[in-house]
């Protein structure tokens, strides 16, 4: 046993995905194709988002529904698709490393099975309480027919807890055969779907109602995301079985695996809904406004750290599985660098020009310039956790990848009371910034104490000296990155105004000269992640 196995205290069992690999190549297309898929689908996510705002604003009929859909997605994060996913792979990659195919295709059916009896049942008895469930999460700056409309538009969206739980199990057997591309695609058209379907039963729906089609368009666009999932399943020929093998012992594994999973991701994800559910006691508008910011904050977190730590997951379960501590700190180390040198500039650049991106992205239709400033003020110091947001998901993972899925566990339930008690703290006297301190100030404290116990159970080291020396380095490049988007987007605004053609080009060439002297910056500072990614992009021009 390794080292690094003894330190976290137990031997690790974490099987190898098939399909081998360690290889760098691989892990670097894999992570170029997922980047790419997930920053498609986060732009078509985006703009899903825009259509939402056109119609409804920053209103209290937009903030009804931002309760109404945390509430459900929420609850289909704590019992299903992500913890279930995270939980299932190494138990499954496990019978399909030790070429146990037949046993491995038995557990997900029964997994199949069991999951959409319980959450069928879990879906049904959240439909029938919605009246009772719902209000908890309101605040008095609701009107009554704010909650009843919040409590109608949850009973629309609670099946999306069935369909996510089914979907996170399909998509967990996708991925422990390297098959990233469809689970990396399907969100993009899940928001597609949700677009069509807002903009066409829109008219048929008056007043406040109208909200419901968005709701409807949801629910749709889920059932065609698990479709998706099964057709893709027909690539490694798998079966459903209709039977439950209550018996099976890996079953009771991979539940053992989901609960501190399940806690461990439910205690993170309970940020969105602290945020809507005092937002909700801020104003009938502020709901609205932070999802909005927390939108555009997304979009980098998606296309880049979401794409670097799903890729290296496999491979992290892999390394552990081999025994393989320096390996294991070389890619949690590459990756913590790649994440920093990603989002570190995207966050300089939502610093500096907050109000531009928020009123070039959203301002239209019902969404005017009062919507425009109290989401400014969010991405504004959303912008400030963006890093460390996407640190958080690697480390989390490689826990996961270990089979240690306690200690992230126990560390974000440490880091919750942090985010509630900094929340409270603040909302008050500070609004919209105090609730979103809450959030930095806890995912700060999170990254912080993984790195801590992940450098412990890597007998000390994490490359920590070269990560903090490349980040200095990478702050310098956002620092230049920041100036120059700022005074390219100031000529450019004050010369060619407010309209939407011009604040397209100011904003776009703002943030291309950005782009330019940061890429040269970080290239002449010699930071290695960066000449990794532009010897990648001219390999695949034809160029290296």
């Amino acid at each position: 046993m390794s080292a690094s196995a003894e330190a976290f205290g137990e031997e690790p069992v974490v099987p190898a995905p098939p399909g081998g690999g360690g290889a760098g190549g691989g892990i670097a297309r894999n992570t170029a194709i997922f980047s790419f898929l997930t920053g498609l689908s986060r732009v078509v996510g985006l703009l899903r988002e825009v259509v939402f705002a056109s119609y409804f604003g920053t209103t209290g009929f937009a903030s009804a529904f931002a309760i109404a859909y945390q509430v459900p997605n929420y609850i289909a994060q704590l019992f299903a698709q992500s913890a279930l996913s995270a939980a299932f792979v190494p138990v499954f990659t496990e019978l399909l490393q030790k070429g146990q195919r037949k046993d491995a295709m038995r557990l997900a059916s029964t997994l199949f099975w069991i999951m959409l009896i319980g959450l069928g049942a879990l879906t049904a008895i959240f439909i029938l309480a919605a009246g009772v469930v719902m209000p908890l999460f309101i605040g008095p700056k609701f009107s009554h027919d704010l909650d009843g409309l919040t409590v109608g538009l949850s009973q629309v969206l609670f099946p999306v807890i069935l369909l996510l739980g089914l979907n996170g199990l399909l998509v967990g057997i996708l991925q422990s055969y390297d098959h990233f591309t469809i689970p990396a695609i399907s969100p993009a058209v899940w928001n597609i779907v949700i677009i069509v379907l807002l903009v066409l039963l829109a008219p048929h729906f008056h007043g406040e109602d109208k909200i419901y089609a968005f709701a409807l368009g949801i629910l749709a666009a889920t059932v065609v995301q698990v479709l998706l999932a099964f057709a893709a399943l027909g690539r490694i020929d798998f079966r459903l079985r209709v039977r439950i093998d209550w018996h099976d012992p890996r079953v009771r594994q991979v539940f053992a695996l989901m609960l501190p999973v399940m806690l461990g991701l439910g205690i993170v994800n309970l940020d969105q809904l602290i945020n809507a559910t005092f937002g909700s006691k801020v104003s009938e508008h502020a709901p609205s406004a932070i999802n909005n910011a927390f939108r555009i904050y997304m979009l980098p977190q998606g296309v880049f750290s979401v794409a670097v730590a799903t890729v290296l997951f496999p491979t992290l379960s892999r390394m552990a599985s081999g025994r393989e501590p320096a390996a294991m700190r070389r890619a949690v180390g590459s990756g913590m660098r790649q994440i920093n040198l990603l989002l570190i500039p995207a966050a300089a650049f939502m610093l500096v020009l907050p109000t531009p991106i928020v009123r070039l992205v959203f301002e239209r239709g019902e969404f005017n310039a009062e919507s425009t400033h109290l989401v400014s003020i969010a991405l504004f110091w959303f912008a400030f956790s963006l890093p460390f947001g996407g640190l958080n998901l690697l480390l989390t993972r490689t826990f996961f990848a270990v089979q240690r899925p306690w200690i992230p566990t126990s560390l974000a339930a440490m880091n919750i009371v942090v985010d509630i008690i900094v929340s409270i703290a603040l909302y008050k006297p500070l609004g919209i910034p105090g609730l979103i301190l809450g959030t930095i100030v806890a995912n700060i404290v999170m990254a912080a104490l993984q790195v801590y116990r992940l450098r412990v159970g890597l007998n000390g080291r994490l490359e920590g000296a070269q990560t903090m020396m490349i980040t200095a380095r990478i702050i310098i490049a956002s620092a230049l990155l920041a100036g120059i988007s700022w005074v390219v987007w100031k000529l450019l605004d004050e010369l060619l105004g407010a309209s939407l053609p011009a604040e397209i080009v100011s904003v776009g060439a703002a943030a291309s000269a950005g782009l330019f002297v940061y890429v040269r910056a970080v290239l002449l500072m010699r930071i290695p992640e960066a000449h990794q990614v532009s010897t990648m992009i001219r390999a695949r021009l034809g160029r290296a």
